[in-house]
């Protein structure tokens, strides 16, 4: 691990960020460029402390997964998410067709939706990236490790999952995780993730076992979804997808017809995300 290196590397490329490059407004007492350690810190989702110790040469060896959240908090290329890795002493992850890592393109994109609901997927259902709308509507997806990652593993073997939807559209999404769960398996075969995803759902769901026994496939997705939260209830809304096929990702956007009381409920939604966004910034 190069310390000295791994600082100023992370330094230097904090100082280049500016807040329009990630989501944030400038503010008019920002008397610097670049953005701030604490907003470095909330867009990687760790704490203040633990980047500033980074720069500062201090602290323990950051993880593999930390070092995926600084990568993507600061919007980094491939070329640069690998040098970080060899900076901090790990080898840099392969690069295949499927990755983890979200292209900067596709970053800028969803800071652009920081009001809506919106969030990359991989094909399994992994979430990598949400905007603080997508947080309060969903939970903090992207915390999760190993099988949990995947929708569509919690959907069958974490029952709070389902809190999102109305008991009544129980049903169709189950049908519709296993159709999306079968179309990735029968492209990567027994032997990927997917299909080690598969023999688990399959020893220890029987709903699921029975679905994937039907052999039920989907040539497309549903765009009109009900939505719940205990702040406002049942939402109608519309989903729309923008694939990137170079990473295998998904950008999943929640939108509501404009005048609806749905649209409403989806904009405080956003005034929800954003305070708690602040409240992290400024708490670390």
């Amino acid at each position: 691990m190069d310390r000295p290196q791994l600082a100023d590397f992370l330094r230097k490329r904090r100082e280049a960020l500016q807040p329009e490059d990630v989501g944030l407004t400038r503010g008019p007492r920002r008397r610097t460029s670049g953005l701030r350690r604490e907003e470095v810190a909330a867009l990687s989702d760790m704490s203040v402390d633990y980047y500033s110790r980074l720069e500062q040469q201090r602290g323990p060896q950051p993880s593999e997964q930390m070092l995926a959240a600084i990568a993507r908090g600061m919007r980094l290329t491939l070329a640069e998410r690998d040098h970080l890795f060899r900076l901090a002493g790990h080898r840099a992850p392969e690069r295949t067709v499927r990755t983890d890592h979200v292209s900067p393109g596709l970053m800028r994109v969803l800071d652009r939706l920081a009001d809506t609901p919106a969030q990359v997927m991989t094909a399994l259902g992994e979430t990598l990236a949400q905007t603080p709308p997508a947080r309060v509507l969903f939970g903090d997806e992207t915390r999760f490790e190993g099988a949990m990652r995947s929708i569509g593993y919690r959907w069958f073997l974490h029952p709070p999952t389902r809190d999102v939807y109305p008991a009544e559209d129980h049903a169709r999404h189950s049908r519709a995780f296993t159709a999306d769960i079968r179309a990735v398996f029968a492209q990567h075969g027994p032997r990927s993730r997917a299909g080690a995803l598969v023999a688990e759902l399959l020893e220890r769901s029987t709903e699921f076992a029975e679905l994937w026994e039907q052999h039920e496939l989907r040539d497309h997705h549903v765009l009109d979804k009900r939505l719940q939260h205990p702040e406002t209830g049942v939402i109608e809304a519309q989903c729309q997808i923008l694939v990137d096929p170079d990473q295998g990702q998904t950008l999943l956007v929640i939108t509501a017809q404009p005048g609806t009381e749905s649209y409403d409920k989806l904009r405080l939604l956003s005034v929800i995300g954003t305070q708690r966004m602040e409240t992290d910034a400024r708490t670390g």
